[in-house]
């Protein structure tokens, strides 16, 4: 299991801290350091459309010029900014096995998916 993020990121910090009080073993992969490729985001992109995985709501995204934001329509173009720009990539992002399991973190949903 693999949890993508950023460690400074509160979200992915809960994220963290559920896992380990929970005993699951995850790899941690920090966008920051190791950067993302092409072929995982594509990957992610058939489990998710485009727009759930650019955070439009952070940071990130907010601080893009607006010429910035309006070239991002598609699958490429989201690809492009994820691979420039990680933080834009919503977080965390749990996957297994090929799969999303979950892309931010509730809980909950990590109870439901975890322990079930």
């Amino acid at each position: 299991m693999k949890l993508y993020g950023i460690p400074n990121c509160n979200t992915v910090k809960k994220a963290r801290t559920w896992l380990e009080e929970n005993g699951v073993t995850y790899e941690f992969h920090d966008f920051k350091k190791q950067g993302i490729d092409e072929a995982t985001i594509q990957q992610w992109l058939t489990q998710a459309p485009w727009d759930k995985l650019v955070n439009r709501a952070g940071m990130t995204w907010r601080n893009l010029s607006d010429s910035e934001k309006a070239a991002v329509s598609d699958n490429a173009s989201a690809t492009e900014l994820m691979m420039t720009k990680t933080s834009v990539i919503k977080r965390p992002l749990l996957f297994k096995d090929g799969t999303i399991l979950a892309l931010g973190f509730d809980a909950e949903k990590y109870q439901q998916t975890l322990k079930s």
